[in-house]
């Protein structure tokens, strides 16, 4: 599972083996704006003259997030400064010792920030962008070709699993997966997945539809990583899903 912009990248590349998206997972970013000053009423123009931690340049976060700003009047150049130089898994403490005025943070961690008392949640980069594919599954063409029964089988689970957490609560999503997060309680957990939940941050369905598809390619191209749009009828195979769902 990454973000579907490998993909994009692989076929501009002329690879003749290209690799085809058979099913989407989220379709929005999962990052939230922290901000080390309580701001009840915040938006995006408050940032204008201040530190940011994004994350990567060139990863999604980074040009989700820049895109945000964009689509608010904000000059990414001029208005802000981008620091860009902390690693992904640095980024929280970083921000906890002092650096920047606000930090991007996915959950857990943005809700653990919060409780440590160490900045303040202030906006979702997801609901603010807009539908984007941001995780999906992938494959070599040549191995969807000659293994349609396996990609069947595992479009059928995504989707199963999609269903199942579309039906289910914060809490009991939480209890099914509190293994896989060792180090966060399950209160925590719970209130990180109703923080995905209330922006709407899964699929449905398996199906990467065709305006989602066209957004990500925005993003890329606005944050000056892609210079030519790859077709989504080629990159993207919905055969797989449309069968999981009937």
């Amino acid at each position: 599972m990454h973000g579907p912009e490998a993909a994009i990248y692989v076929y501009n590349e002329g690879k003749e083996d290209y690799i085809e998206v058979f099913a989407q997972m989220t379709k929005r970013d999962g990052s939230f704006l922290v901000s080390r000053t309580e701001n009840a009423d915040f938006k995006w123009t408050d940032v204008k003259g201040s530190t940011i931690i994004p994350g990567r340049k060139g990863g999604v976060p980074y040009m989700t997030f820049e895109y945000v700003l964009k689509q608010n009047g904000i000059d990414t150049k001029n208005d802000v400064v981008l620091d860009d130089s902390i690693k992904f898994d640095l980024m929280a403490g970083a921000f906890a010792g002092g650096t920047a005025e606000y930090v991007t943070l996915f959950e857990p961690t943005a809700s653990m920030t919060e409780a440590q008392g160490k900045g303040y949640i202030v906006a979702s980069v997801g609901e603010a962008a807009g539908e984007i594919p941001y995780t999906a599954y992938f494959a070599k063409k040549s191995y969807i070709e000659s293994n349609p029964k396996i990609v069947q089988g595992f479009t059928n689970a995504v989707y199963k699993g999609e269903t199942w957490v579309k039906e289910h609560t914060a809490r009991e999503i939480a209890e099914k997966i509190q293994s896989f997060f060792p180090d966060t309680d399950l209160d925590m957990l719970t209130k990180s997945i109703q923080s995905y939940k209330d922006i709407d941050a899964w699929n449905e369905t398996p199906v990467l539809e065709q305006e989602a598809f066209d957004r990500l390619q925005t993003v890329m191209e606005e944050a000056g990583e892609l210079s030519k749009k790859a077709p989504y009828e080629i990159i993207v195979n919905n055969e797989f899903a449309k069968k999981a769902i009937q």
